[in-house]
């Protein structure tokens, strides 16, 4: 349970730390990215309304331009008599009207120096009016053009004029005209972008001189826009309305600097290019941040399960090699027992043989006890081979702790080795096959240590092969050695391996079920019997072991 926990905490810690490090650089580019585009955004929206105010105002002096150089070319042209007939008037505006699509004018006006309108063309009754007493007569007269702000005047109707002074032999004269207001807002208004865009014109006092869609009709004083806060060129303002939303403002100066002509936009007709680039970034990182979890999740799982594995490996290991160890410990302790029983066995056994010698004696054979005696020593001398076959096995156990030199028959070990494991090799359609040389020397080595290592080779081979393959075990005398190979069908052994699989602890098995030290213990196993042990691929698949034995002939003495 303690381990358990250890390694959840282990998980979970790993799992965070991986994510912290993966997510926060995602999320941090994203958010900067992100901010870079706001940026580039509006800079752009900026540039945009700036550019639109700069042309528009262009366009707009370009108009008026247009219609006070057409007046001061009449005026140039023209004399006051000529232009103060009214018959003359007339003919002139009509070709003004119909081939010029009356460039916006609404009426020709020329006036007397006295101020009197001595000849007027257009809807109004206008001929005779006295224009001393306005403002835009005194400036008219006194500057040589002149373009009004808008105002009402007689036809109480928002207007403005434009005014030339002409001289003549009778003095100075002035020609006017009223300029249509709904050519002039059409104009204005052509800048407008989107449902929430605005454009108007405001004089230095902040009275509209045309319509707007948003702030209010003509002559209606604009009291939050202050026009010099508008430099020379064209100034962009943002400001946020009570929504939150920001709204873009762009103010240019006419020429006459008498006008500023404003263009206003909400962010919000250019932003949703933002806002699209910026839920495809949120998804992005969404799915990156997915992907970074699922990919840290799976991974961080298979390693702390792989350790898990390794560790749960590691703890039978140990239980095997502590078992080894008590195993070893009990043979040398049994070994022990069995040396100190035997001497007084011996010692009782002699004794037993030299009363039944004295029981030979004539003057005990008529004893009436002889019986009695003669079972007691029967019983004596049964357990006291009892106890030298309990011994001998004893020491049968301790063996493999202590090799000793038996007379050994190779051929006949390996095959009672394969009788073993023949019902093994049949459940997995595995045959094992023996090719068994007659001239195999009778020789001196350690019986029991060679059918494990024997057992050991020949279960790597079935394991090798699983399913459905062959086995040869052949044996065979080259000069003064014995030479036992081992030959498969199975996949063979990686040719990175091959340098380590001497070593112990190392497996190429499925976990659970090698320990790594079968090949290992049977090379010294080997080593000891003063041998060789060899493992090698085969081509094209297959693997061969041999086992080489020095041919020790036994001591017959």
């Amino acid at each position: 349970m303690i381990k358990a926990s250890l390694y959840s905490i282990l998980r979970r810690r790993i799992i965070a730390i991986t994510l912290v490090v993966s997510i926060t650089p995602l999320l941090t580019l994203g958010a900067v990215i992100y901010h870079q585009h706001v940026t580039v955004v509006e800079a752009r929206i900026e540039d945009q309304i700036r550019h639109l105010a700069r042309s528009q105002a262009n366009a707009v002096d370009v108009f008026l331009n247009d219609r006070t150089t057409l007046l001061s070319i009449l005026v140039e042209t023209r004399s006051f008599e000529e232009l103060g007939n009214q018959e003359n008037l007339d003919a002139l505006f009509n070709v003004i009207t119909h081939r010029a699509d009356g460039l916006g004018l609404v009426d020709l006006g020329v006036i007397d120096a006295a101020g009197r309108q001595v000849a007027y063309s257009g809807p109004f009754a206008l001929k005779g009016l006295n224009y001393s007493h306005e403002a835009w007569f005194r400036e008219t007269m006194s500057r040589g053009r002149y373009i009004s702000d808008v105002f009402t005047g007689f036809r109480q109707l928002p207007h403005f004029i434009i005014a030339i002074r002409g001289h003549g032999p009778r003095g100075p004269w002035i020609l006017r005209t009223t300029i249509d207001s709904q050519v002039f807002n059409r104009l204005v208004r052509s800048v407008r972008v989107g449902e929430s865009g605005d454009a108007y014109i405001v004089n230095t006092k902040g009275y509209l001189q045309t319509e707007s869609r948003l702030v209010g009709r003509v002559l209606d004083r604009q009291a939050s826009l202050v026009p010099r806060r508008f430099g020379e060129e064209a100034t962009v303002i943002r400001q946020t309305a009570d929504n939150g939303a920001t709204r873009y403002m762009a103010g240019a100066w006419l020429k006459s600097k008498n006008w500023l002509l404003i263009v206003s936009q909400d962010s919000a007709d250019q932003i949703n290019s933002l806002h699209r680039t910026r839920d495809t970034e949120i998804m992005i990182i969404l799915l990156g941040c997915f992907a970074i979890i699922v990919v840290t999740v799976v991974t961080t799982q298979t390693i702390v399960s792989r350790l898990e594995a390794a560790s749960r490996d590691l703890g039978k290991l140990n239980a095997q090699l502590l078992q080894r160890d008590k195993m070893a410990a009990l043979g040398k302790m049994a070994a022990g027992i069995a040396h100190e029983i035997n001497n007084p066995l011996a010692v009782i056994g002699e004794k037993a043989g030299w009363i039944r010698d004295l029981l030979d004696d004539p003057a005990l054979r008529d004893s009436a006890v002889l019986p009695e005696l003669e079972a007691s020593l029967d019983k004596i001398e049964n357990h006291v081979e009892r106890a030298r076959k309990i011994t001998h096995r004893m020491l049968g156990f301790a063996r493999r702790m202590e090799p000793r030199l038996d007379d050994v028959d190779v051929n006949r070990v390996l095959t009672e080795t394969v009788e073993l494991l023949q019902n093994h090799a049949r459940v997995n359609d595995i045959r094992i096959e023996l090719d068994l040389a007659d001239d195999l020397p009778i020789i001196a080595s350690d019986q029991s240590q060679l059918q494990q290592v024997f057992l050991n080779l020949l279960n790597n081979a079935i394991d090798a092969i699983g399913k459905d393959g062959a086995i040869t075990c052949a044996t065979r005398r080259v000069d003064k050695e014995i030479r036992i190979t081992f030959t498969d069908d199975g996949p063979g052994i990686p040719p990175e391996h091959l340098p380590r699989v001497f070593d112990p602890f190392f497996t190429t098995k499925e976990p659970g079920r090698g320990t790594g030290l079968g090949l290992a213990i049977s090379f010294q196993i080997i080593e000891k019997m003063g041998g060789r042990l060899l493992l090698e691929n085969l081509s094209p698949r297959g693997t061969r072991a041999t086992v080489i034995l020095p041919v020790v002939i036994p001591d017959r003495k």
